[in-house]
């Protein structure tokens, strides 16, 4: 008896797999610019194992990637797993801001279903693009049973990342998703998936944070640490409505003397604090480097200061209790 094929949904937001360029071997080109319906009949390929249909969210490059547009993203993804005709999601998007939105769908989707991004360093129009097997890829992890319950997944590039440890590490070259502190979830070649792990932290249905259509989220800076730090790009945040603040510091989450003063006048007006690094790799550990028990800052462990910010402003819609939210930080 022929079994039915799983019953995917490929969900478009744009970026560079969705680009088009003036030729083949052009550097530049404009994101955004080909539809799903157009990327899905590229990939004929995948509809052997699955059935395969398009849904349009958004066209544009991930550097315009915002706070309304993840409210909408989640809620029609959320929309679709919730349909019994629906056995996963795939999602497009592009590089640069990939990783905090898939980190941000890990944290809000309330499904155990496979949700997977994918995306490509070369526009659809290159030699060599590199988008049409990264959806074949996505979609054929998407359909596999064994990526149920694993969270927000990531494919590129024969790599399946968790949507916490991926990031982005390269301007350009294909190879540019790294998980640098866990390693990867398993790898693809063509139509035989390994999977080696599942992220130990807590995501999805495992998370208390929601969102609805149309929730305004609060307000995170994230600013950067560097020699001669100075005080007042943290007060000018702050006066403008920050309600949380990443420290991206140096070393292991560290400051300038004057920066740290203000960080503490910014706590004492309210404001949730994290500090995390500019370094690639490593972790912002309690207690190192700053007093957080004193302070009252809260240390990022892995999560750089992308990821910290995506945290942070779901943290708030809960609470601005520094300890709380170090709790958060430590489990999801």
């Amino acid at each position: 008896m022929q079994t039915s094929k799983p019953r995917i949904v490929i969900v478009a937001t744009g970026g560079t797999i969705a680009g088009s360029a003036e030729s083949t071997t052009a550097a530049g080109y404009q994101s955004g610019g080909v539809a799903v319906d157009v990327l899905i009949d590229a990939v004929p390929q995948m509809k052997k194992f699955a059935d395969v249909r398009g849904v349009q969210v958004s066209s544009l490059g991930s550097q315009d990637m915002n706070d309304e547009l993840w409210v909408m993203l989640v809620t029609e993804v959320n929309r679709l797993l919730a349909a019994a005709d629906v056995d996963g999601v795939a999602i497009t998007h592009g590089t640069d801001t990939m990783e905090e939105t898939a980190y941000f769908l890990n944290l809000v989707v309330k499904s155990d279903k496979p949700v997977v991004l994918t995306g490509s360093m070369r526009p659809s129009t290159s030699l060599g693009a590199d988008g049409p097997l990264n959806i074949y890829n996505a979609v054929g992890v998407a359909s596999d049973p064994r990526a149920k319950g694993r969270g927000v997944l990531v494919v590129a590039n024969d790599d399946i990342h968790d949507a916490r440890a991926m990031t982005k590490r390269h301007t350009s070259d294909v190879q540019t998703f790294v998980s640098p502190e866990v390693g990867l979830v398993g790898v693809c070649l063509f139509d035989d998936r390994e999977f080696m792990r599942s992220p130990a932290h807590a995501h999805t249905t495992a998370t208390p944070f929601t969102v609805v259509s149309g929730q305004v989220l609060p307000r995170v800076d994230v600013i950067y640490a560097h020699a001669g730090m100075c005080p007042d790009v943290i007060d000018g945040a702050v006066a403008n409505g920050a309600k949380g603040l990443i420290i991206a510091g140096v070393g292991g989450g560290n400051m300038t003397t004057p920066a740290l003063d203000a960080v503490k006048r910014a706590i004492g007006k309210g404001v949730v604090v994290v500090r995390s690094t500019r370094v690639g790799e490593g972790m912002v550990r309690r207690n190192i480097e700053v007093d957080d028990d004193t302070v009252g800052t809260v240390a990022s462990k892995e999560l750089n200061p992308a990821k910290a910010r995506v945290l942070l402003k779901l943290a708030l819609t809960q609470t601005s209790d520094p300890k709380r939210v170090q709790e958060y930080f430590d489990t999801y």
